[in-house]
């Protein structure tokens, strides 16, 4: 989340009565993340967050719009999109698409417990088995099609060592998500991007999951390995902390048991969750946007973490 665009608090109060959500109180821009425009938002009907899409199409915002109202309608705990008195979920404000959703309690965690990582691997597993009969249909924009337009890209901008790197794990993606041990992986809605800074918590409890615009259509191991890579390591070394993600396995196959192919395969995932944001990090340090509030995030985190997936899967 940050700030890109400025709307006053008039437009916002325009926007909210359009809604029926009472007098606007307060608007608060929200300095995290780096893709949308987002506020905080207080009404008489209670608090929300206001999202501006900078990237994101009213073409392609249905699928995700709809997913979050999909899951919210089977409990679980994600931002439920509000609609307009003709039940529209996507909207307009300043000529861009825009939606606000409920604002859900809770925190996010920076050192996360046994417990917490067993309830993120619960709420996936549930989000996975809930998607199953979600109608619509999108690939993951951050997927291997986007990772072969930003390697030639951001190569040019890096060392000779990581260019290197960055070619050699693309080439080995490539290979793996065309064999036919992928391609027997269970496929479906992920959320794609449920890091720390996207779950919320009172105490052990999960009160929310948030942020569902890297969402897709694709292998439901990819989902756990991303979540794996982030819950589950050591921060500074990027070294799997064993507890932790026994407890997230556990609490995840506690709703739905993983196929043996996807245990067989889940190092490998777990190439490709680090890969996905090495890139995607590497394009927003060497090609940045402006913002009036911008949180950028360091590349070479996820570097290690891929060196050191490649090292123990090629000695396994």
């Amino acid at each position: 989340m940050a700030v890109y665009t400025e709307v006053s608090f008039d437009e916002v109060a325009a926007f909210i009565q359009a809604l029926d959500l009472g007098h606007l109180h307060s608007v608060r821009g929200i300095a995290s993340g780096i893709e949308n425009t987002n506020y905080f938002v207080d009404t008489g009907a209670g608090a929300y967050v206001l999202t501006l899409f900078e990237r994101l199409t009213f073409g392609e915002l249905p699928f995700y719009l709809h997913l979050m109202q999909h899951l919210a309608a089977r409990n679980l705990p994600v931002p439920d999109p509000v609609a307009n008195r003709k039940g529209e979920i996507l909207h307009t404000l300043q000529g861009r698409p825009a939606a606000l959703v409920n604002r859900l309690t809770g925190a996010s965690v920076a050192t996360p417990t046994d417990e917490q990582c067993r309830s993120v691997g619960e709420f996936l597993a549930r989000m996975h088995l809930a998607g199953r009969d979600y109608p619509r249909h999108q690939v993951n924009p951050r997927g291997l099609d986007w990772w072969c337009d930003v390697v030639p890209v951001v190569g040019p901008l890096v060392s000779d060592e990581q260019r290197t790197l960055l070619a050699s794990e693309l080439a080995f993606q490539q290979a793996l998500t065309g064999s036919e041990r992928y391609g027997q992986l269970p496929k479906g809605p992920v959320h794609a991007d449920l890091f720390r800074d996207n779950a919320l918590f009172d105490g052990g409890r999960l009160t929310g999951v948030l942020d569902f615009y890297f969402a897709g259509c694709d292998a439901l191991l990819f989902d756990i390995a991303v979540c794996l890579n982030d819950w589950c390591v050591d921060p500074a070394t990027g070294r799997p902390q064993d507890a932790l993600t026994a407890a997230f396995l556990g609490g995840y196959e506690s709703i739905r048991k993983l196929l043996s192919c996807e245990r067989s395969m889940l190092p490998e995932m777990q190439r490709a969750g680090a890969f996905r944001f090495w890139l995607s990090r590497l394009w927003d340090k060497h090609l940045p946007r402006e913002a009036k509030l911008l949180t950028a995030h360091d590349p070479g985190h996820f570097e290690r973490l891929l060196r050191g997936l490649r090292e123990r899967t090629a000695t396994s």
